[in-house]
Order: structure tokens, then C-alpha cells, then sequence
């Protein structure tokens, strides 16, 4: 962990310690490299009897020692200062490890020092033989620091065998050390040739026929040793670790422009010296001369980057992280918590005043070694501006696991919340958004019965308990506008039956809902999405708001399915409880029997802008904004190597479900692909993992001060929630992950392996299941039909299949148990935040209760008589156990 001996927030640690290494290992190879050539080049000007060029050589050589003596020195020293001070741990790591190493390089430099000050003041008083002697000691002691500089800065990208037993050798002589050593040797011939043609091009007092025969000789320098450059980069990257080959290739999205620029860099510069073997125009020498040494700096630059930048998320690759925590003691500070073990912080315990200051003190030492604020290096603004506080806190969660090229956050929830709020609110000033407040409940009239008149009870419900609706569609689309509802015609009597033949149940959405293509953009990229043309107004399978239901013999109802409905009413805002009235009529004469009606909820209030920024699209309360939508693509291009935005941009929107498969819309994917609900579930845990119900809450419209408020039921009202049912997130996912990698499908278990089961280390008891089929099951705490003796159901406890679905179920008499209990996560009986009796107008209408039909004994609803038979399921004669009015 740093201390804060010097803060460069402005600018970033990164960017000085990059601006002054690239510089000095630039010099630094030109030390070496342009030792041999000195040497070889007054060889050359002796056997030749060319004073020209042994004047030249001469010049170059004080040309040469002031750059790499001088030049080379400073910013030596500026290396050991910023890394001394910016992450002291890494520094005293290399130090104490290497020691000895250190001062053997020392020695060399001394020596080379000395060798070159030598050579540079003999040129008149040294025989030609010796001066040439002190040239090769130069090089030799030059090439010898370079030998041990290289296997320790190698060290840090690949450290080999010397975490296990801590031998100087085996840290010295790690994998990368040889391949690296032959890279910078070949390179430094390179820089050789760069720095010797600009001395030939620009030194004045130059005949020109020998500044031409210089221009051609030096060009053979960027030509030649290129070719070693090639191979031992070859080497180089075949020595790597997997790991670190991804990370460079694809994992860190930041490394591309370089490792093009180490590409592309050096084969300009054998260009470019191919281009200098023929006779150059005069006027053209300097401007060439100085692009070479640009893009010779340039070349160093992209190595330097890549290899720092390919360690990540680590300083010592595997040992240290980039913010200088110990990878050892990670699992201590996530438990303990940062702050505990931090030094040089003014705080250990995060409090409501303090909050904000330790948030900051936190992103010193944690973010700073890499970010700005502000500056040009690695700016946290853009990259956290679309971050909510909680979105930027599930980031911290999320960081270091799937995504390793950032180290994971080190400390405990507080100390993550206390960073989030200090980037999102006291850097970027927004504040967490208000509660939603609910417009003022009208009264609504519920339709009429007369149970002594009436000889029909029709009873409707939806399919699910909340439609999430996505309305993007013009970036993409992962559910459509599509809501369904089921209904069942019961004749009354002492034996009731099930009418299912000759009547006829139509079904009218209320008017404020009757034309949903003028509130959503779906129809006008339906073709696009689907690939066929959709009717305005009209589901992808051609229900419309108003129409004739289908019959089911399966389930003795009637259906209809995809209904249109959106969740924005004429009148404008946003109201997410569409009424649809339901008449059964006799087939033939069209008299109408029976009439009710039906809350179809659906909702476009997802919580997507918590992570991927933008507002609410609709009335500040829900829709997702094209900016969010936006983000979604960008995000997932640059994770799973899409190309969804460019296609979105050019008019084709994305529909998730073309690539990953959907039961629930009876889509097959792609092969390989994770289903929806997988990579849904299994790649937002990595970053809501210990959330309990509030991960729940972020996506979906559940939040309890939200504009939808989804949780209706009576399970809401005792104070049940989201994981009571269908278990903690983690759970959730690790079931569905499961299953695909049952099904062969590696990404499963790249994901799972960062998913730790709640109250378990072990996975195991968490069983593989597929989505939208094997749900949590009502008997398990409802068990024969009992009250609970919990309020929880596990892991294990689901449905083996569809058909035991609670939407899908029926009881013994072949009434669906949605038909007298209500709808999932409506149960009766259930508060409608809009209108307090919109969700129970069934049990309202037919017994003048809100408890689930026939409930308390009201057996009379369908039977006319008191019944002492429990003829649909068990224990259904008990007194209903709660007193909502």
C-alpha cells in the first residue's frame, strides 16, 4: 500500500513514470547498440585511412556520451524517484531480491562510465589499437548491464519459480529473461543505426560523398538487425504465459494500439532504411532522419507499454498488484477490511461524516497508481461518469474477476460504498436518485355479480406477475411488447364445471392502451428485429389489443398470448397496470355470460442506467434511453468481441435472443452461446454478488420505492421478498451456469469459477437447472398443502418441469391454481400500488374479499352449497391465516 509521500492525480503515477522510461530505455539501447557501432565504425575509418569519417566518428562519440551519459542518467535517476514514490512496495521488492544483482550492475556502469570517458578523451592520445580496446570494454560492460537490468525488469512480467522458493536465481533467470535479452540486444542495434543516420544527416562540415556512404551504412543498421528483432520477438511472446497472451491479444482492450504499434513500427523503419539505401535528395536527409527517430522512439514506446501493460492486473506479475497490495493478502484485507491494514489513511472506521474523505483516501491508494482525474493518463471521469452510486459499487465488485486486467477491490462493503460515493458524488457531483412517488389512488369499480343470479364465474389472471418490457428496439431488443393472460369459465352448481366448448371469450384492453405502436418505437424495427413484417399495433405472433382468446386443452383455459400492451397510456406518463376486460359469450347467439376484468402488468422501468449511465427515457421513472442502450452494446463489443453497435448504427438493432437461446420465446440460439438467462444472470453476479434482494431489485422493477413496485402479493404484504423464493443471486445463476456447462459450453465455467454459493464454499449442493422451467415450487414450504413451516426455499427445491409450474398447475378438480390464487408475485391477497383493488378484482367481484377464491369457506363462489369436501387440494377448508382488509 503507497504512501502519500506525492500525489499526481492530475496527471496519473503512470503517465510520469511512462513519459520518463520510454525516454530512458530509448537511450538507454542506443548506449548499447551505439557502442558497437563507434567501434566498428572508426574500424572501419582506420582500415579505410578515411579522416573524414574518423572525424565524424569522433563527433558522433561526444554527441554520444553527452545523450547517453548525461540524458541517460537523469532520467535513470527520474525511473528510481517516481517508482521510489509512487509504489514503494514494488521498489523494495526489486531491491531486496535483488540486491546483489543491483550492485553487479552498478559495477558495470561504473566500468562503463570510465571505458567511455576513456574512449571519448583518447581519441589523440591513445594508439589506435587501445582506443579500439576501450570502445569493446564500453560495449562489453554497456551490453552487461543491459544482462542484468533486463532479467530483473523481466522479473515482474514473469517472476517463474521464485514465488514457491524466493531463489535469486530462479527470479533472474525467469522465462521471459533470454527471449527479452536477445529483443533488446537486436533493438539496440536498431537505435544504433537511428542515431547514427541522424548524426550523418545533420552534423555539418560533412564531404558529401562520405554523409551519403554514413546515410547508407547506418541504414543497413535498421535494416539487418530487424530481422533478429523478428525472431527473438517471436521468442518473446512464445515464452509468455497463456494468461499473459490474452491479456495482450484481447482481455485488455487498452493494449491493442500498442501491440499494432510494435508491429507496424518496425517494419517503418526497415522502410524507411530501405528507402535511405538510394541517393536522398539533399532536402530530404533531415526531415527523414528526424521521422526515424520518432518512430524509433515510438517503437520503444509500444514495447515499453506493452510489456508494462501485459502484467496487469499486477506490478510483480501474480505477487503484487498495481496498487502495491500483496496478491497473499488478499482473502485478509476482503474480510478485514482495507482501512485496518492501510497505513498512512486518517481513519480506520467509515462513518456517515467521514464517508467521502476515506472514499478518497481509498482511491489514492487503491485507483491513483493508474487513474487521474482529469488528466491524460487512464481519466476515471469518463470512465465512471455513467456510473449511479450503487452501479458504481457493483463495478468495484465486478472488477478483477471475469475482466482481470484492473485489480479486484481490496475491502469490505462499506469501504467499496465509501469509494463509489466518493467518484460518483464528490467527483462527478450526482446524487442518488429520489424515491418515486406514486400518483394518488382513484377508486375503481369492480364489475358486478349476483350470486343468485349469476350462473357463470369467469376468472383471469397473468401469465406472470410482471412483464418487463425492454423499449429500445432501435438499438436492441431483448424482450418485446408481449404480455399474456389466461382465463377459465367455471358454470356454477353443486357439481361446477369447466366450460370449455361452445363459448367464446373475447378479450378488449382498455382504450388508454388500445394503440401501443403510437407510444413505442417496437413496430418500426419489428422487421428489422424478426426479419418479417409485424402488424402496428399487433404481438409478434398477431394478437392484438383486442381480440378472441385461443383455447387450451392442455390446461382446460383459454389463452392469449403476446398480447401488445405497453405501459404507457395515451394520456401520456407512465402507468405500468394495463386493465383488460374478458367476456364469455355463447358461441352461437353471442349473449354474453360472464365479464370481468384483468390487471396485465407490464413494466419498462429495468435497471440498466444504474451501471450504463443515461436517464429514464419515460416520465424520469422507466425506459431505457438510447445513451443506456448505447453503452449496452459498447460494453458487450468490447467484452465478448461483438460488433453490435456498429450494426445497431447502421440500422440493424440487435435482438438478444438471435444469439442466445430462450425458452420463454421458444428461441434456439447459436451453438456455443450461453442461454439468455445464463449470461444474463451469471455475468451481472460477478458484480451484485452479496447483495441479497437488492441485486434483484437493480435490474428488475421490484425496488420497494420504485414506480412499479412488481412485488404485489401476499407474500410482499408478511415481508417476504425476492430470495426467500428464488434464493440468493448467486444461487440463481450458478444453477443456470451449471447447466450449460453440462452442455459443453466453457464460458459457464469461466464465469462460475468467480461465483461463490451463499453460506457455502462449495458449489456442489447448488444443482444444474434450466431456465423458465425449473422454478422454485410452492409445496416446498407449502408442504401437502400446509402452512410453511419456512419462509426459504433452497437451491434443490425447484421444479423438475414446466408442467409443475405454479402458472402451469391445476388443482385436483382441474381449476388452475392461478384462477383462485391470483397471478405470480400478485398472490391474493395483493395491494396494487396504482389502485388498492386492481389486483384482486376476481375475488373482490365474486366474494367481496381480497383473499384468493373460495377461501374462508366461501366455497359457494362455484358450488352454490357449503362444502365439507377439500375437493381441489388439501387443507383449502382452513381459515385463510391473514386479515388484509
Amino acid at each position: 500500500m503507497n504512501y502519500p509521500a506525492w500525489e499526481l492525480t492530475a496527471a496519473g503515477g503512470g503517465l510520469l513514470i511512462a513519459l520518463i522510461a520510454v525516454i530512458h530505455v530509448y537511450i538507454a539501447h542506443f548506449a548499447v547498440g551505439g557502442g558497437l557501432l563507434l567501434v566498428l565504425t572508426e574500424i572501419r575509418a582506420q582500415r579505410t585511412a578515411s579522416q573524414a569519417l574518423m572525424r565524424h566518428t569522433r563527433r558522433h562519440a561526444r554527441f554520444f556520451m553527452l545523450l547517453t551519459m548525461v540524458g541517460g542518467a537523469v532520467t535513470g535517476v527520474g525511473i528510481w524517484f517516481t517508482i521510489g514514490v509512487l509504489n514503494p512496495a514494488a521498489t523494495a521488492t526489486l531491491i531486496h531480491t535483488f540486491v546483489f544483482g543491483w550492485a553487479t550492475e552498478w559495477v558495470c556502469f561504473l566500468v562503463e562510465i570510465v571505458a567511455l570517458l576513456v574512449y571519448y578523451y583518447g581519441f589523440d592520445r591513445l594508439k589506435g589499437r587501445d582506443h579500439i580496446r576501450a570502445g569493446w570494454l564500453y560495449f562489453i560492460f554497456a551490453w552487461l548491464s543491459l544482462f542484468w537490468v533486463n532479467g530483473i525488469i523481466d522479473f515482474m512480467l514473469t517472476p517463474g519459480r521464485w514465488p514457491e522458493n524466493g531463489g535469486f536465481w530462479d527470479g533472474f533467470f525467469n522465462p521471459t529473461m533470454l527471449p527479452a535479452l536477445g529483443f533488446r540486444t537486436a533493438l539496440a542495434l536498431v537505435f544504433a543505426g537511428v542515431f547514427g543516420m541522424a548524426t550523418a544527416a545533420w552534423f555539418k562540415d560533412l564531404p558529401e560523398t562520405d554523409r551519403q556512404e554514413l546515410i547508407c551504412f547506418h541504414a543497413g543498421w535498421l535494416i539487418y538487425p530487424m530481422f533478429a528483432v523478428g525472431l527473438c520477438g517471436m521468442w518473446y511472446w512464445w515464452a509468455l504465459p497463456d494468461g499473459v497472451q490474452t491479456m495482450v491479444t484481447g482481455r485488455s482492450p487498452e493494449l491493442a494500439p500498442f501491440l499494432y504499434g510494435l508491429i507496424f513500427m518496425p517494419a517503418l523503419l526497415m522502410v524507411l532504411g530501405l528507402f535511405c539505401l538510394v541517393r536522398l535528395f539533399a532536402a530530404w536527409r533531415k526531415p527523414i532522419t528526424l521521422l526515424i527517430l520518432i518512430v524509433g522512439l515510438l517503437t520503444m514506446g509500444a514495447f515499453e507499454f506493452l510489456r508494462e501493460g501485459s502484467r496487469r492486473p499486477f506490478a510483480i506479475h501474480g505477487v503484487m498488484y498495481a496498487n502495491a497490495i500483496y496478491a497473499k493478502d488478499r482473502g485478509k484485507i476482503q474480510t478485514e477490511g482495507f482501512l485496518k491494514h492501510a497505513r498512512w489513511v486518517s481513519a480506520r472506521e467509515i462513518t456517515e461524516t467521514n464517508r467521502l474523505a476515506l472514499g478518497k483516501e481509498i482511491f489514492r491508494m487503491q485507483c491513483a497508481a493508474c487513474h487521474s482525474i482529469g488528466g491524460p493518463m487512464n481519466d476515471i471521469l469518463p470512465r465512471t461518469r455513467k456510473f449511479s452510486v450503487f452501479g458504481m459499487a457493483a463495478q468495484l465488485d465486478g472488477q478483477g474477476k471475469l475482466l482481470d486486467y484492473m485489480p479486484p477491490f481490496m475491502g469490505n462493503a462499506r469501504e467499496r460504498e465509501a469509494l463509489a460515493r466518493y467518484i460518483v458524488q464528490d467527483l462527478h457531483g450526482r446524487e442518488e436518485d429520489a424515491a418515486h412517488d406514486l400518483p394518488a389512488q382513484k377508486p375503481m369499480a369492480v364489475p358486478p355479480f349476483d350470486a343468485r343470479k349469476d350462473a357463470f364465474v369467469l376468472m383471469a389472471w397473468s401469465r406472470l406477475g410482471m412483464h418487463q418490457l425492454t423499449d429500445c428496439d432501435a438499438r436492441w431488443s431483448l424482450a418485446p411488447p408481449g404480455a399474456a393472460i389466461y382465463a377459465q369459465l367455471i358454470r356454477r352448481g353443486e357439481t361446477p364445471e369447466i366450460v370449455t366448448d361452445q363459448v367464446e371469450l373475447r378479450y378488449q384492453s382498455a382504450a388508454a392502451y388500445g394503440n401501443p405502436s403510437q407510444k413505442s418505437e417496437f413496430w418500426r424495427y419489428a422487421e428489422k428485429l424478426y426479419g418479417r413484417s409485424i402488424d402496428q399495433d399487433t404481438s409478434v405472433n398477431g394478437t392484438k389489443p383486442s381480440g378472441t382468446m385461443a383455447y387450451d386443452g392442455a390446461l382446460m383455459a383459454f389463452v392469449t398470448k403476446d398480447l401488445p400492451l405497453v405501459p404507457y397510456p395515451r394520456t401520456g406518463g407512465f402507468n405500468p397496470y394495463p386493465l383488460v376486460t374478458i367476456e364469455a359469450r355463447e358461441a352461437e347467439s353471442q349473449r354474453v355470460v360472464a365479464r370481468t376484468q384483468v390487471t396485465v402488468p407490464v413494466s419498462s422501468e429495468l435497471g440498466c442506467r444504474h451501471c450504463h449511465g443515461g436517464p429514464w427515457r419515460v416520465d424520469r421513472k422507466a425506459g431505457i434511453a438510447n445513451t443506456t442502450a448505447e453503452d449496452v452494446l459498447i460494453v458487450h463489443d468490447r467484452i465478448s468481441k461483438t460488433e453490435l453497435k456498429k450494426q445497431a448504427d447502421q440500422g440493424r438493432p440487435v435482438r438478444c435472443q438471435s444469439c442466445h437461446a430462450d425458452p420463454l420465446y421458444g428461441d434456439p440460439g447459436r451453438a456455443g452461446v450461453l442461454n439468455l438467462s445464463a449470461a444474463i444472470h451469471g455475468f451481472h453476479t460477478l458484480y451484485l454478488s452479496n447483495r441479497g434482494n437488492d441485486a434483484c431489485h437493480t435490474c428488475h422493477p421490484s425496488q420497494p420505492d420504485g414506480a412499479t413496485r412488481m412485488l404485489r402479493g401476499i407474500h410482499n404484504e408478511i415481508g417476504l421478498a425476492c430470495t426467500n423464493c428464488h434464493g440468493p443471486m448467486e444461487d440463481h445463476a450458478l444453477g443456470l451456469l451449471k447447466a450449460e456447462a453440462d452442455a459443453g459450453k466453457m464460458q459457464a465455467e469461466r464465469i462460475m469459477i468467480f461465483i461463490k454459493p451463499v453460506g457455502s464454499e462449495d458449489s456442489a449442493h447448488v444443482p444444474a437447472r434450466k431456465p423458465w422451467s425449473q422454478q422454485p415450487d410452492c409445496l416446498h414450504c407449502h408442504v401437502d398443502f400446509q402452512a410453511p413451516d419456512t419462509d426459504e426455499t433452497s437451491a434443490q427445491q425447484r421444479t423438475r418441469n414446466e408442467a409443475e409450474l405454479f402458472r402451469q398447475r391445476s388443482g385436483d378438480a382441474g381449476v388452475m391454481c392461478a384462477a383462485c390464487h391470483g397471478s405470480t408475485h400478485a398472490l391474493y391477497p395483493a395491494r396494487n400500488p396504482y389502485r388498492a383493488q386492481q389486483d384482486v378484482i376476481a375475488p373482490r367481484q365474486y366474494q367481496q374479499s381480497p383473499y384468493p377464491l373460495g377461501s374462508n369457506r366461501n366455497c359457494k363462489v362455484c358450488h352454490t352449497v357449503d362444502m365439507e369436501d377439500e375437493i381441489h387440494h388439501p387443507n383449502m377448508l382452513t381459515g385463510f391465516r391473514n386479515t388484509v382488509e
